[in-house]
């Protein structure tokens, strides 16, 4: 391992649109400046099913990002719902990639639906319309730039987010329609919102397995509790 432990980043998967008519991989490059932040050397995974054990051998820790995709149908309590994203390839790669790292035991961090993703591989439900399902009046979908606090969440102690950011409430941002409404014995709720939704999860029998609802990358501040989350993911890679 180089002095900087090497930092997987899934990417989205886009048939079309504004940067290419043509398949393209997207993402926003913030991902990239927060592992860098922390201390890691941030690097693309792109959607090779047939590479995926040669990048996994690479890298030591792994990103999950936030996206706008669907997700297997089976994941959900809601199917009455109309279904918010289209598919696209990139739900099926990041279950491989999901599946292989915790079979792996490396560190991973799964960011708004990245974490839906972590916490579902793993055994958790979700639904397709978090205002419906917990009849919130919180704007979870975030009307205002990412980089500005929407709600607070409440840390539970005792968990490893509370090692990392502390006990007690924090402030957030968000940006989700879809949202995790059960879990497995074995995974932990490790933060909530006031209306209850599940805003973190975890994974206590993994060396380092978290996942949040919101989008600390936009908080890169030394000493900003965002920025401790990837710095705790980068520091379990290294070590």
């Amino acid at each position: 391992m180089a002095d900087r432990p090497l930092i997987g980043i899934t990417l989205d998967y886009q048939e079309k649109g504004t940067f290419s008519q043509r398949p393209h991989y997207a993402v926003r490059t913030i991902y990239f400046a927060a592992v860098e932040a922390a201390g890691g050397l941030p690097i693309a995974i792109p959607h090779l099913a047939d590479r995926l054990p040669e990048y996994m051998k690479m890298i030591d820790g792994l990103v999950i990002p936030g996206g706008t995709h669907a997700s297997p149908e089976s994941w959900y309590v809601d199917l009455h719902e109309p279904p918010p994203y289209e598919e696209t390839p990139r739900a099926a790669f990041d279950i491989a990639v999901v599946e292989q790292a915790l079979k792996r035991d490396m560190p991973l961090l799964g960011i708004c639906a990245g974490m839906q993703e972590l916490a579902c591989v793993a055994g958790a439900k979700m639904t397709r319309n978090v205002h419906k399902h917990y009849k919130t009046e919180i704007d979870h979908r975030q009307g205002m730039t990412a980089d500005r606090y929407a709600h607070d969440v409440t840390v539970e102690p005792g968990t490893r987010l509370a090692q990392i950011v502390g006990a007690g409430k924090i402030e957030v941002n968000t940006a989700h329609q879809e949202a995790v409404v059960s879990v497995p014995k074995d995974m932990t709720i490790s933060a909530r919102s006031p209306d209850g939704v599940i805003e973190a999860i975890e994974l206590p029998k993994h060396k380092f397995a978290l996942g949040v609802q919101w989008h600390p990358e936009f908080f890169l501040a030394a000493g900003n509790p965002h920025r401790k989350v990837f710095e705790a993911l980068v520091a379990a890679a290294k070590s």
